[in-house]
């Protein structure tokens, strides 16, 4: 037994060892990289949760349980390099087209992990971040929904960085979400001002003054879902595919987009690095295209 006792403690003493050193190496990578350019905001589409399962021969809804660890150590490496804004597509509308079974295991592994994010030993707490959850959240079962608003009410103070997790959502839902705000928006204030008599003869003939009733594209980003964060300046989409598939359309016009092979879930730390490393190496023209608009 105590021989036993000896080498439990030697072991732990050891993983500890290891720990503070790979946590030095990390911490040593960072100050490197912080020489050059950080993103303020990175997006992530985490691609290859169920093929990672399949290829692992392991149990369904497993590979999306993995995919969670590897979302702790990507916004773990982000705000520890520095990144202010973190944006992941955790769940689209069209995947509630998936069979009954396989939504809801991921409706009861969010509602498990959110309720997971708001502990006060949490990675959220530690790092000082706030959440947000986006899109169409009536889509969501009670539940889940009552979860996310309890969470975002949890964090609301939370100043030092963001999580935006995208849940209900597509690009094209999000936009046209925005347009029918800015009509209401619009007819709203027409409305106004003729029950007032402002304008009332130009309402009456059908012109707007100077154009002020047009819908402007900052009248549309005003009502946009992502809101509340810029427009990322680099998104992540693991598997090797170079598609956005209805993620963030509008906001990644002038985006560095990298798409390593590796699947979600074997996402990893040297992975982050090399992105990082491809961002600082492409932004420069990134940079200037930006300074063309």
């Amino acid at each position: 037994m105590r021989v036993g006792n000896v080498c439990m403690n030697i072991w732990v003493i050891l993983n500890q060892i290891f720990e503070y050193v790979i946590s030095l190496f990390r911490s040593c990578a960072f100050i490197v990289l912080s020489m050059g350019s950080i993103p303020v905001h990175v997006a992530f589409i985490m691609d290859g949760n169920r093929r990672f399962a399949k290829k692992k021969k392991l149990a369904e809804g497993a590979g999306h349980r993995i995919g969670y660890l590897a979302l702790t150590f990507m916004l773990k490496y982000c705000y520890e390099l520095g990144v202010k804004y973190v944006t992941v597509y955790a769940f689209s509308i069209d995947n509630f087209r998936r069979s009954p079974k396989e939504v809801q295991s991921v409706m009861d592994l969010m509602l498990e992990k959110v309720e997971l994010l708001i502990r006060e030993e949490s990675l959220v707490n530690q790092y000082g971040v706030r959440l947000h959850f986006l899109g169409n959240l009536n889509l969501l079962s009670e539940p889940v929904r009552r979860a996310v608003q309890r969470a975002m009410e949890a964090t609301r103070n939370n100043n030092r960085a963001e999580l935006a997790i995208c849940v209900a959502y597509t690009s094209t839902d999000e936009i046209v979400h925005a347009v029918e705000r800015s009509c209401e928006e619009k007819w709203n204030g027409m409305n106004s001002k003729s029950a007032s008599g402002v304008g009332y003869g130009l309402s009456k003939l059908g012109v707007a003054k100077n154009g002020e009733n047009s819908i402007t594209v900052a009248d549309v980003e005003k009502h946009m879902y992502t809101r509340v964060a810029p427009d990322p300046d680099m998104l992540i989409r693991t598997s090797g595919e170079a598609r956005l598939s209805n993620f963030l359309l509008w906001q990644t016009s002038l985006c560095y987009l990298y798409s390593p092979s590796v699947l979600w879930p074997e996402m990893n730390f040297w992975h982050f690095l090399w992105a990082m490393l491809n961002f600082q190496r492409n932004n420069h023209h990134l940079v200037k295209k930006r300074k063309q608009l």
